[in-house]
């Protein structure tokens, strides 16, 4: 087994159908993680054919952060034997926090970071290119914080606690 103290703290993000908010999420923290993070994200139900929405492909690299290898997908490929071995959980948006996730190997810690949906509704793309903005934004504002916790935060016995503080803040 690997030890915790020599690999990144591994961070999955989860929302209905992983192409907006869980896909930015795993960007950013992969982002500004600097290799003491890892972060994959995940869909409870992803379409048939699902990818990133464009839009926040492009808010993304407008931030200059990497979206190679970004991809919708099912949280199914975390909740199996030969899945990494996630450290925390977090939900990003509100359906997804309410839905009977499965088996996390590993208990790791879980916490909901609610942000509302950039892609939902009939707007006009420039609308919703600035609410991708403003969502990234807000992300960014949370994920700084949890980026430059102090190691014994992030230790498994109080990374629970820190990530659900993590959620009134930003």
């Amino acid at each position: 087994m690997t030890n915790k103290t020599t690999r990144p703290l591994q961070v999955l993000f989860l929302c209905t159908h992983n192409s907006a908010r869980s896909i930015l999420a795993e960007a950013l923290l992969n982002h500004l993680g600097q290799g003491r993070f890892k972060a994959y994200s995940a869909g409870s139900s992803p379409r048939a054919n699902q990818q990133p929405n464009p839009l926040g492909l492009q808010v993304l690299q407008g931030a200059g952060i990497p979206t190679e290898g970004l991809r919708s997908k099912s949280w199914d490929e975390f909740a199996g034997p030969d899945a990494p071995p996630m450290d925390l959980v977090i939900t990003v948006c509100d359906s997804a926090a309410g839905e009977a996730c499965p088996y996390w190997p590993g208990h790791p810690a879980t916490a909901h970071w609610g942000y509302p949906d950039p892609s939902a509704g009939e707007a006009p793309d420039a609308v919703k290119l600035e609410a991708f903005r403003q969502t990234l934004h807000a992300m960014r504002r949370r994920l700084e914080l949890l980026v430059n916790l102090p190691a014994e935060k992030l230790q498994a016995s109080r990374l629970q606690d820190s990530a659900r503080l993590l959620a009134q803040s930003a």
